[in-house]
Order: structure tokens, then C-alpha cells, then sequence
């Protein structure tokens, strides 16, 4: 079969692997539908190796090559061990953690940040090909009524809920969201769900600012020609933000965050890069502001799946292109080229 796998910076191939073996107690073997690029694999196309190992991945023992993927949906074809609830033809979209489950961690819930944790697609073959082979815990079972290419948009908007449930934003809460990429417009559409009065977005690139204002943004500033943090401030009633979510990874947005929201308010950081960031204590500690990272998600697959079965979350805004497998590589350049905001990979032949 054919897997679009990384071999190191810059070095992203379409090639012929062996297609993966039964599945072992414990694991399950998925037929892969649709599967999405995420910002990580553009990063690690670009920069890495980041969450890619070097050498050999001390959980799974995978080294590069890797074949990348983990924002997909699929059918089971083949379980190791029986899983209540599931069986060969399930729909499913897939936890990608990859956790030990007796760190203190795991034993406390908190998989996503496991001692020796990584990400199927990362720390294993993933699903930029026909078939992949998961733990059967990261099997999701996909509503009735939510189709494929949605549920391959589940892992995304997870990553939003978690973000947004992090910060503790409540009902009537002013929030300032930092980049309005695919994370920003997650978080947006997961404050929207959580009641925040007043969503103001901070993004330069002109076809995002206007998707954010389309999907419930109060207030969408270009930063190139406004200042954020003074508009902001003026509109919250000369009180500032009670949350501000920085959704971009760029070091230098970091301190504007912190600056930016009120007095005992809450700058929290979704975004992942290798930069340094600059945290002025006299910003932080006279003024009793919490700041926080937030990765990933933590059991919010499923409460997002189930959301838009309810038609309370709409993933089809997100996605702005599907691409055959075949076309990979020009995938990962349209995307990194800020035309798209999510691509899915369509792993059957064509």
C-alpha cells in the first residue's frame, strides 16, 4: 500500500509499505476513510524533527520513517481482543494518544500528557494511507448522522473544547483569541458553545479574519494596522479580557497575551513552537494573572462527536479542500501556503 511517510526535514515521500499485520491483542486495524493535515505535520515537514524522535520512540520503539496522520476517521476491519461496543464495520474516529497507563498521569486521567506519551501518526504509523493499526482504547464510535469527512474533523475541534475548558471561560466571559488558523477558529466555535459575551479575534490574513467573523467572532482586528490590546481594552469596558487564548505558537504573542488580560484574568496557550518566550513577572505577579498551556484533549473526541450529532457543533467550516493521497505533497504545499484552512487526505486509489 501506499503512506505518505516523513524521513526527515523537508524530506516528505509517497511510497509503497507493507500493509500493517493482524492485530494484536489490544490494538485494532482501521481502514482509514479521510484523514486531515495538521499544523504538527506541517511543522515537522518544515522544522522538524519536534515530536518526532531522532531514535527510537521509548513507548512504541518506532524511529523515522513515519508515515504521518493522526486526524482521521475510519471503519474497524479487525480487532485483536473484543471491544465492548465495537466491531469489524464500526464507524470510528480515533484518540490518537498514545499513553502507558501507569504513569501517575495515566492512573490520574491525564493520558494526553503520559510520562512516555506520543501520538499515533507521530510515535507510530499513522493514517496517511489505506490502513492503520491503533489501540483499541483510542477507538471512537462515530454517531449515526455525522458523516466521514466530519468525523475526521473531531481531533481538531477536541483540541478547541479542551483549550477553551482549560481556561474555565463561563457564560458572559470577554475573551481575546490570538490567530484565527484551524486551532483559533476550534477555540472560537467551542467559546461560542461555552457562552463567552464577547469574542474579539486578533488575525492579520484577511480570508481567516472574515471566516472568524462569519462564525460568531464579535470583533475581528487586523494587528498590522490595530492596537489589539488598547481596542480590547476599550471594549470590555476599560477591564480587558477575562481570557485571552494565544492559538498561533509565535513566542512574541506570548507577552502581548499576558499584558493583555485583566487583572486576575487568564492567558492561556494553545499554540506549540521551539522559540523562547519573554514572561515579565511585573506583568504577571502584581496583577495576579494565570498563565496556563493547554495540549491537545483529554476524553473530548467523543463529547465533540457527540455535539455535532446534536447539531450544537458544526465541523464543516474548517474544512476547505479534500485531497487524494496521491496529491499529498501538493496538499501539504497549499496548506502551508495559508490557502487552506483543512485539507483531508483521501487514502483510496483514484
Amino acid at each position: 500500500m501506499r503512506a505518505l511517510r516523513w524521513h526527515g526535514r523537508g524530506d516528505l515521500r509517497l511510497e509503497e509499505v507493507p500493509e500493517p499485520p493482524e492485530p494484536r491483542p489490544g490494538e485494532a486495524l482501521v481502514e482509514v476513510t479521510y484523514a486531515g493535515i495538521c499544523g504538527t505535520d506541517l511543522h515537522e515537514h518544515a522544522h522538524g524533527p519536534n515530536l518526532i524522535r531522532e531514535g527510537p520512540h521509548p513507548l512504541t520503539g518506532v524511529r523515522p520513517p513515519v508515515t504521518l496522520g493522526h486526524e482521521f476517521s475510519g471503519r474497524v476491519v479487525a480487532l485483536g481482543s473484543p471491544v465492548p461496543g465495537i466491531e469489524p464495520g464500526t464507524r470510528v474516529a480515533v484518540d490518537p494518544c498514545l499513553r502507558c497507563g501507569t504513569c501517575r498521569w495515566c492512573r490520574h486521567g491525564e493520558y494526553h500528557i503520559c510520562a512516555k506519551g506520543g501520538s499515533v501518526g507521530l510515535a507510530s504509523p499513522g493514517a496517511f494511507a489505506p490502513l492503520v493499526t491503533v489501540p483499541a482504547y483510542g477507538l471512537v464510535p462515530v454517531p449515526d448522522g455525522v458523516s466521514d469527512q466530519l468525523a475526521a474533523l473531531a481531533e481538531p475541534l477536541a483540541v478547541g473544547l479542551h483549550a477553551v475548558r482549560r481556561a474555565g471561560v463561563q457564560p458572559g466571559d470577554n475573551v481575546l483569541l490570538l490567530g484565527a488558523g484551524p486551532i483559533g477558529i476550534a477555540v472560537l466555535m467551542a467559546l461560542g458553545l461555552a457562552g463567552a459575551a464577547g469574542i474579539y479575534v486578533s488575525e492579520p490574513a484577511p480570508d481567516r479574519a472574515k471566516r472568524a467573523a462569519e462564525l460568531g467572532a464579535t470583533e475581528v482586528f487586523d494587528p498590522a494596522v490595530t492596537d489589539v490590546r488598547r481596542e480590547v481594552f476599550l471594549r470590555t469596558g476599560r477591564i480587558g479580557p477575562d481570557v485571552v487564548v494565544e492559538a498561533t505558537g509565535r513566542p512574541e504573542l506570548v507577552e502581548l497575551a499576558v499584558s493583555t488580560v485583566r487583572r486576575g484574568g487568564r492567558a492561556v496557550l494553545a499554540g506549540i513552537s521551539g522559540g523562547a518566550a519573554s514572561l515579565p513577572l511585573k506583568q504577571i505577579v502584581p496583577f495576579e494573572r494565570t498563565v496556563l498551556g493547554t495540549l491537545g484533549y483529554n476524553f473530548d473526541i467523543p463529547r465533540v462527536l457527540d455535539l455535532v450529532a446534536a447539531a450544537r457543533f458544526d465541523p464543516a467550516p474548517l474544512l476547505t479542500g479534500v485531497y487524494p493521497l496521491s496529491r499529498g505533497l501538493d496538499a501539504f504545499h497549499d496548506l502551508g501556503s495559508g490557502s487552506h484552512l483543512k485539507i483531508l487526505l483521501d487514502p483510496k486509489e483514484h
